[in-house]
């Protein structure tokens, strides 16, 4: 059983609704949404660095045994699973449709996490995306035909999220280009973001007629403050990777092509710390966002 840290699960109360929301608004907002990314998925090629090829090949992998070594006992189909030395890597892996994430996926995702959690071997964990997106949001095809049923009470309506940002090892996310909606959502439950010039952060979810369903309006607001964050859920402007920095959510911007390496490196030098010693620091640093600074210190 994974520990949420702080009081994750109690304060992210805007999450289910807006799942709920947007399962409702998506059949007539498949077409166009999040600002013409699915034109620009249809448009995008396998691309970019694919980490751990051959080992999420094969069909299946929408099942929930997370039992097994670092790779899981079952094969992956929408994300890459490999350990370089002491640390994991995770790679979102649809790169045609900009890693939209969807049940499937999700369910992988948070798999693979769990067995690099329970993993002596692994020190921390790396996540990215294959091709020219990180996440560019949830897939608005598959839950277009969902009912609100579906949308209240199925895996996607955000308990995903709360999983992966209770994982113990350290979490960092190497974003290059769209991070949107889910995909911004992602990002702000790990631990470190390390964002290439490319990257783009936003809650566009608005445009649909709905709010952030994965932990946006409370992840978002402590990462880059109220005003920002009102803006951009308000809006669904999007955010630049220096803007991103500058406003606390990336801890540094890299070069186009450097930020995986650069992800890498960060997270060999965490791994080579005491395990015991990085979980308790993680908690105590997750706790300081959310906890009163009183209780926080004492």
């Amino acid at each position: 059983m994974l520990r949420a840290f702080g009081t994750r699960g109690t304060a992210l109360r805007g999450r289910g609704g807006g799942a709920v929301l947007l399962a409702a608004t998506a059949r007539r907002a498949v077409v166009g949404a999040f600002g013409g990314l699915e034109a620009d998925s249809a448009k995008a090629g396998g691309g970019g660095v694919v980490l751990g090829a051959g080992i999420g090949e094969g069909g299946g992998g929408g099942g929930d045994d997370d039992s097994g070594d670092v790779s899981s006992r079952l094969p992956y189909e929408y994300i890459l699973v490999e350990q370089r030395e002491r640390v994991g890597v995770v790679t979102l892996n649809r790169a045609k449709a900009m890693n939209a994430l969807n049940d499937a996926m999700t369910r992988e995702l948070v798999r693979a996490l769990r067995a690099m959690d329970r993993d002596s071997s692994v020190g921390a964990v790396v996540l990215a995306g294959a091709g020219r997106a990180f996440a560019a949001g949830a897939d608005i095809k598959e839950m277009a035909g969902r009912s609100l049923h579906d949308a209240a009470f199925r895996h996607h309506a955000g308990a995903w999220i709360d999983e992966v940002a209770a994982i113990r090892k350290p979490l960092v996310a190497a974003v290059h280009g769209y991070a949107l909606g889910g995909g911004c959502e992602l990002a702000l439950a790990c631990d470190i973001v390390l964002a290439s010039e490319d990257a783009q952060f936003g809650q566009p979810e608005i445009q649909l007629g709905t709010i952030p369903g994965f932990g946006g309006t409370q992840r978002l607001a402590r990462a880059v403050g109220k005003a920002k964050a009102m803006e951009m859920v308000l809006t669904g402007r999007r955010m630049d990777a220096a803007e991103a920095e500058r406003a606390g959510l990336v801890a540094r911007v890299l070069p186009e092509g450097r930020v995986l390496s650069e992800a890498l490196e960060v997270a060999r030098v965490i791994a080579s710390h005491s395990a015991p010693v990085l979980e308790l620091a993680k908690r105590a640093v997750a706790a300081a966002a959310e906890t009163p600074l009183a209780a926080g210190i004492a």
